[in-house]
Protein backbone atom coordinates (compact mmCIF):
# COMPACT_ATOMS: atom_id res chain seq x y z
CA UNK A 1 0.00 0.00 0.00
CA UNK A 2 1.08 3.51 -1.36
CA UNK A 3 1.92 5.54 2.18
CA UNK A 4 0.95 8.56 -0.06
CA UNK A 5 -2.64 7.28 1.24
CA UNK A 6 -1.55 7.83 5.06
CA UNK A 7 -1.71 4.60 5.70
CA UNK A 8 0.71 1.90 5.01
CA UNK A 9 0.90 -2.20 4.94
CA UNK A 10 3.45 -4.70 5.66
CA UNK A 11 3.21 -8.00 6.60
CA UNK A 12 4.85 -10.77 8.51
CA UNK A 13 3.99 -14.11 8.10
CA UNK A 14 0.39 -14.79 9.94
CA UNK A 15 0.50 -10.66 10.82
CA UNK A 16 -0.48 -8.14 9.06
CA UNK A 17 0.58 -4.37 10.24
CA UNK A 18 -1.14 -1.08 8.85
CA UNK A 19 0.44 2.04 10.11
CA UNK A 20 -1.17 5.30 10.14
CA UNK A 21 1.98 7.80 8.65
CA UNK A 22 1.00 11.08 8.88
CA UNK A 23 3.33 12.05 12.00
CA UNK A 24 3.37 15.46 10.95
CA UNK A 25 -0.27 16.07 11.87
CA UNK A 26 -0.88 13.46 14.04
CA UNK A 27 -2.22 11.16 12.00
CA UNK A 28 -5.13 13.09 11.72
CA UNK A 29 -7.39 11.17 9.21
CA UNK A 30 -8.63 11.55 5.45
CA UNK A 31 -11.48 10.08 3.49
CA UNK A 32 -8.44 9.21 1.04
CA UNK A 33 -6.89 6.82 4.51
CA UNK A 34 -10.44 5.58 5.59
CA UNK A 35 -10.80 4.59 1.54
CA UNK A 36 -7.20 3.19 1.87
CA UNK A 37 -8.02 1.52 4.84
CA UNK A 38 -11.31 -0.41 3.05
CA UNK A 39 -8.80 -1.24 0.52
CA UNK A 40 -6.49 -3.25 2.45
CA UNK A 41 -9.29 -5.42 3.93
CA UNK A 42 -10.64 -6.15 0.36
CA UNK A 43 -7.22 -7.35 -1.03
CA UNK A 44 -5.98 -9.13 2.79
CA UNK A 45 -4.71 -12.90 2.36
CA UNK A 46 -6.74 -15.17 3.56
CA UNK A 47 -3.69 -16.47 5.77
CA UNK A 48 -3.53 -13.66 7.78
CA UNK A 49 -4.39 -14.18 11.30
CA UNK A 50 -3.77 -10.88 12.88
CA UNK A 51 -3.65 -7.08 12.26
CA UNK A 52 -2.12 -4.75 14.35
CA UNK A 53 -3.03 -1.37 13.95
CA UNK A 54 -0.05 1.32 14.97
CA UNK A 55 0.97 4.61 13.82
CA UNK A 56 4.13 6.51 13.55
CA UNK A 57 4.55 9.64 15.81
CA UNK A 58 4.00 11.04 19.04
CA UNK A 59 0.09 10.43 18.75
CA UNK A 60 -2.08 7.18 17.55
CA UNK A 61 -4.49 9.91 15.51
CA UNK A 62 -5.54 13.33 16.30
CA UNK A 63 -9.11 12.52 14.65
CA UNK A 64 -10.52 13.90 11.03
CA UNK A 65 -8.53 16.24 9.35
CA UNK A 66 -10.24 19.22 10.08
CA UNK A 67 -8.62 21.20 7.67
CA UNK A 68 -10.06 18.47 5.13
CA UNK A 69 -13.64 18.70 6.86
CA UNK A 70 -14.11 22.37 6.60
CA UNK A 71 -12.70 23.11 3.25
CA UNK A 72 -14.58 22.99 -0.33
CA UNK A 73 -14.10 19.29 -1.60
CA UNK A 74 -16.63 16.59 -1.71
CA UNK A 75 -15.55 15.01 0.92
CA UNK A 76 -15.93 17.94 3.49
CA UNK A 77 -18.77 18.02 6.18
CA UNK A 78 -20.18 21.06 4.36
CA UNK A 79 -20.78 18.99 1.09
CA UNK A 80 -22.05 16.27 3.20
CA UNK A 81 -24.64 18.64 4.65
CA UNK A 82 -25.45 19.41 1.41
CA UNK A 83 -26.08 15.59 0.05
CA UNK A 84 -29.87 14.33 0.03
CA UNK A 85 -30.56 11.85 3.84
CA UNK A 86 -29.93 8.62 1.81
CA UNK A 87 -26.90 9.82 -0.19
CA UNK A 88 -25.45 11.27 2.97
CA UNK A 89 -26.01 8.04 4.58
CA UNK A 90 -24.72 5.87 1.87
CA UNK A 91 -21.16 8.27 2.21
CA UNK A 92 -20.83 7.66 5.84
CA UNK A 93 -21.47 4.12 5.29
CA UNK A 94 -18.31 3.80 3.48
CA UNK A 95 -16.42 5.91 5.51
CA UNK A 96 -17.51 3.21 8.60
CA UNK A 97 -16.26 0.25 6.06
CA UNK A 98 -12.52 1.76 6.75
CA UNK A 99 -13.17 0.55 10.49
CA UNK A 100 -15.82 -2.04 10.35
CA UNK A 101 -13.76 -4.89 8.39
CA UNK A 102 -11.68 -5.07 11.75
CA UNK A 103 -14.45 -6.91 13.73
CA UNK A 104 -13.91 -9.62 11.08
CA UNK A 105 -14.53 -12.79 12.46
CA UNK A 106 -11.39 -14.75 11.43
CA UNK A 107 -8.60 -11.91 12.14
CA UNK A 108 -7.74 -11.20 15.60
CA UNK A 109 -7.01 -7.41 15.27
CA UNK A 110 -5.04 -5.09 18.76
CA UNK A 111 -4.64 -1.14 18.36
CA UNK A 112 -1.14 -0.41 19.68
CA UNK A 113 -2.16 2.96 21.38
CA UNK A 114 0.38 5.72 22.08
CA UNK A 115 -0.30 9.98 22.64
CA UNK A 116 -3.71 10.89 21.15
CA UNK A 117 -6.22 8.92 20.26
CA UNK A 118 -9.01 11.36 19.66
CA UNK A 119 -12.64 10.95 17.60
CA UNK A 120 -11.96 8.75 14.97
CA UNK A 121 -8.54 7.99 16.56
CA UNK A 122 -10.23 6.47 19.31
CA UNK A 123 -12.84 4.74 17.26
CA UNK A 124 -9.90 3.28 15.54
CA UNK A 125 -8.64 1.73 18.65
CA UNK A 126 -12.52 0.69 19.73
CA UNK A 127 -12.74 -1.02 16.18
CA UNK A 128 -9.93 -3.23 17.01
CA UNK A 129 -10.77 -6.58 19.52
CA UNK A 130 -7.73 -5.95 21.48
CA UNK A 131 -5.98 -2.16 22.75
CA UNK A 132 -2.54 -2.05 23.65
CA UNK A 133 -1.81 1.24 25.53
CA UNK A 134 1.18 3.11 26.01
CA UNK A 135 0.90 4.62 29.36
CA UNK A 136 0.82 8.50 27.64
CA UNK A 137 -1.78 7.59 26.09
CA UNK A 138 -5.33 9.88 26.01
CA UNK A 139 -8.55 8.89 24.88
CA UNK A 140 -11.47 11.30 23.58
CA UNK A 141 -14.27 10.57 22.07
CA UNK A 142 -14.46 14.26 20.92
CA UNK A 143 -17.24 14.64 18.04
CA UNK A 144 -19.55 16.28 20.70
CA UNK A 145 -17.41 19.47 20.39
CA UNK A 146 -17.97 19.91 16.88
CA UNK A 147 -22.04 19.16 17.01
CA UNK A 148 -21.33 15.51 15.86
CA UNK A 149 -21.96 12.19 17.11
CA UNK A 150 -19.23 9.28 16.58
CA UNK A 151 -20.70 7.61 13.21
CA UNK A 152 -17.62 5.26 12.53
CA UNK A 153 -18.67 2.10 14.88
CA UNK A 154 -17.21 3.16 17.82
CA UNK A 155 -20.18 3.26 20.04
CA UNK A 156 -21.53 -0.19 20.48
CA UNK A 157 -18.20 -1.37 21.49
CA UNK A 158 -17.85 1.48 23.66
CA UNK A 159 -20.88 0.66 25.24
CA UNK A 160 -19.91 -3.13 25.63
CA UNK A 161 -16.43 -2.23 27.35
CA UNK A 162 -17.82 0.30 29.63
CA UNK A 163 -21.44 0.24 30.26
CA UNK A 164 -23.77 2.83 29.15
CA UNK A 165 -23.85 5.54 31.50
CA UNK A 166 -19.70 5.79 31.30
CA UNK A 167 -20.57 5.96 27.54
CA UNK A 168 -22.90 8.61 27.34
CA UNK A 169 -20.63 10.56 29.59
CA UNK A 170 -17.78 10.19 27.57
CA UNK A 171 -19.56 10.78 24.05
CA UNK A 172 -21.37 13.87 26.31
CA UNK A 173 -18.24 15.62 27.79
CA UNK A 174 -15.88 14.85 24.94
CA UNK A 175 -12.85 14.39 27.95
CA UNK A 176 -9.79 12.93 27.86
CA UNK A 177 -9.33 9.83 29.35
CA UNK A 178 -5.83 9.10 30.32
CA UNK A 179 -4.46 5.40 29.97
CA UNK A 180 -4.58 4.44 33.89
CA UNK A 181 -7.85 5.40 33.67
CA UNK A 182 -8.57 3.74 30.27
CA UNK A 183 -7.56 0.46 31.97
CA UNK A 184 -9.54 0.66 34.93
CA UNK A 185 -12.87 1.27 32.50
CA UNK A 186 -12.13 -2.26 30.47
CA UNK A 187 -10.59 0.31 27.63
CA UNK A 188 -6.88 -1.12 27.54
CA UNK A 189 -5.79 -4.99 28.14
CA UNK A 190 -2.65 -3.32 28.72
CA UNK A 191 -1.26 -0.19 29.15
CA UNK A 192 2.90 -0.33 29.28
CA UNK A 193 5.25 2.03 29.10
CA UNK A 194 5.79 3.98 25.74
CA UNK A 195 9.34 1.94 25.17
CA UNK A 196 7.76 -1.10 25.41
CA UNK A 197 4.52 -0.59 23.13
CA UNK A 198 6.31 -2.24 19.83
CA UNK A 199 7.29 -5.34 22.48
CA UNK A 200 4.25 -5.53 24.43
CA UNK A 201 1.72 -5.87 21.55
CA UNK A 202 4.36 -8.60 19.78
CA UNK A 203 3.85 -10.48 23.17
CA UNK A 204 0.29 -10.23 22.93
CA UNK A 205 0.08 -11.48 18.76
CA UNK A 206 2.35 -14.38 19.66
CA UNK A 207 -0.01 -15.35 22.48
CA UNK A 208 -2.87 -15.33 20.05
CA UNK A 209 -0.85 -16.91 17.20
CA UNK A 210 0.38 -19.97 19.39
CA UNK A 211 -3.90 -20.93 20.04
CA UNK A 212 -5.43 -23.08 16.77
CA UNK A 213 -6.66 -20.76 14.45
CA UNK A 214 -9.79 -22.65 14.26
CA UNK A 215 -10.58 -22.53 17.94
CA UNK A 216 -9.82 -18.74 18.11
CA UNK A 217 -12.27 -17.87 15.25
CA UNK A 218 -15.04 -19.77 17.57
CA UNK A 219 -14.30 -18.39 20.41
CA UNK A 220 -14.33 -14.83 19.10
CA UNK A 221 -17.55 -15.70 17.33
CA UNK A 222 -19.06 -16.91 20.60
CA UNK A 223 -18.17 -13.88 22.69
CA UNK A 224 -18.82 -11.43 20.04
CA UNK A 225 -22.71 -12.24 19.52
CA UNK A 226 -22.51 -13.34 23.78
CA UNK A 227 -24.79 -9.89 25.01
CA UNK A 228 -27.02 -10.35 21.96
CA UNK A 229 -27.83 -13.68 23.33
CA UNK A 230 -30.00 -15.08 25.86
CA UNK A 231 -28.33 -17.86 27.93
CA UNK A 232 -30.52 -20.76 26.79
CA UNK A 233 -29.49 -19.42 22.58
CA UNK A 234 -25.59 -18.78 24.05
CA UNK A 235 -25.39 -22.36 25.37
CA UNK A 236 -26.85 -23.73 22.08
CA UNK A 237 -24.01 -22.03 20.55
CA UNK A 238 -21.16 -23.63 22.53
CA UNK A 239 -22.46 -26.56 21.74
CA UNK A 240 -22.81 -26.19 17.97
CA UNK A 241 -18.98 -24.98 17.91
CA UNK A 242 -17.36 -27.59 19.91
CA UNK A 243 -19.09 -29.66 17.72
CA UNK A 244 -17.62 -28.62 15.03
CA UNK A 245 -13.90 -28.13 16.68
CA UNK A 246 -14.20 -32.19 17.32
CA UNK A 247 -14.89 -32.81 13.95
CA UNK A 248 -12.36 -30.49 12.40
CA UNK A 249 -10.20 -32.14 14.79
CA UNK A 250 -11.02 -35.58 13.71
CA UNK A 251 -10.62 -34.66 10.64
CA UNK A 252 -14.29 -34.79 9.75
CA UNK A 253 -14.75 -31.11 9.37
CA UNK A 254 -16.45 -30.08 5.92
Amino acid sequence: MNSTDGVRLTREGPVATVTLCRPDVLNAQTPAMWAALTTISRELPGDVRVVIVRAEGRAFSAGLDLSIARGDDDSSLGALAQLPPQECAERIAGFQSAFTWLRAPHLVTVAAVQGHAIGAGFQLALACDLRVLADDARLSMAEVTLGLVPDLGGTKRLVELVGYSRALELCLTGRRVGAAEAAAMGLANAVVPAAELAGATDDLVSAVLAADRGAVTEIKGLLAAAAGRSYADQDRAEREAQTRRLADLAGRGE
